[in-house]
């Protein structure tokens, strides 16, 4: 078959051809070759001199490198309940035929396009400072500042903080699925003698858990891999207290020059993500109800 004829044929993959070079050279590639060198001590600058397990022993053995891990798992869970909680109590407030809703709507989501930038980390390091806008406002009424960045029991607090005020677009997401509950539903829980609160619990809640789960396992992948807030705001400190995997991570490969040790970390990461994920996906079906499976029973 002559090439000219072959690329007729085949005129998607033309098309598909530039993504799936890099795909190949800029994510499969990388991806593969971390986990040759998470086996050797492979440094930017000097290379490769040894090879064996002694990453990985070096992660369950060093107290930083488990600290890191218990700081991470900390972080991601209180972030990702309070971030759906929150996120769905605005998108059931939205929900209703109120004045200026859109407006409202677009107002939540903003924080999710300017929340992962650089530009809002710093901000978000001015306003907790000592000096900061949050301790000015609370002199105001007599009350004593905290040291919100340099006190390790209030510093994760804050990089925690600034995840759950991205909310946004776990919004959009439970408010499309609030607008696919049927309202039939709610007019024979209220025939019944149900109140809002109770057909929330009996009628809504049951019917987005699909989505429920869909923002459970996306903002818990997203948790894990935070990297913005503690680099930028804390550095990682006070004392390591915020000091996450991926910052570690970042600082074993471009401050010590460690590749083979990060790349460990970093597979020990994905692992830890993927063995949550698959948790997930094996829970779904004792609580996620899909209506679609239910009318294929009958």
């Amino acid at each position: 078959m002559k090439k000219g004829k072959f690329w007729k044929r085949n005129i998607g993959l033309l098309f598909v051809l530039p993504w799936l070079l890099g795909f190949l050279v800029f994510r499969l590639y990388p991806f593969a070759i971390s986990l040759i060198y998470s086996f050797t001590d492979f440094n930017l600058f000097k290379g490769i001199s040894e090879a064996g397990l002694m990453n990985y022993k070096e992660i369950f053995t060093s107290t930083k490198i488990t600290k890191a891990l218990s700081v991470t798992f900390k972080y991601a869970f209180v972030t990702v309940p309070l971030k759906l909680a929150f996120a769905l109590f605005i998108a059931y407030i939205l929900n209703f035929k109120i004045k200026g809703v859109n407006f409202f709507r677009t107002a939540y989501y903003i924080p999710s396009i300017l929340g992962g930038s650089v530009a809002i980390s710093v901000l978000w390091k001015a306003l907790f400072r000592d000096d900061g806008l949050i301790n000015g406002a609370l002199e105001i009424f007599g009350i004593e500042g905290l040291h919100w960045l340099s006190d390790p029991t209030y510093a994760l607090f804050v990089i925690s903080l600034l995840r759950v005020w991205q909310f946004g677009s776990a919004m959009v997401v439970f408010l499309a699925a609030l607008k696919g509950v049927p309202t039939d539903l709610y007019e024979a829980a209220s025939i019944d003698g149900a109140g809002k609160v109770k057909q929330f619990f009996s009628v809504t809640l049951p019917m987005i858990t699909p989505v429920v789960f869909y923002n459970l396992v996306t903002q818990l992948c997203q948790a894990f891999q935070e990297f913005n807030g503690p680099y930028i705001i804390t550095q990682g400190g006070p004392r390591n207290s915020t000091t996450l995997i991926s910052l570690l991570i970042y600082n074993s490969a471009f401050k010590n020059h460690d590749m083979g040790l990060a790349s460990a970390m970093a597979w020990v990461l994905f692992v830890i993500v993927m063995v949550l994920s698959l948790v997930a996906f094996m829970s779904q079906k004792y609580w996620v109800y899909y209506a679609d499976e239910e009318e294929g029973k009958r």
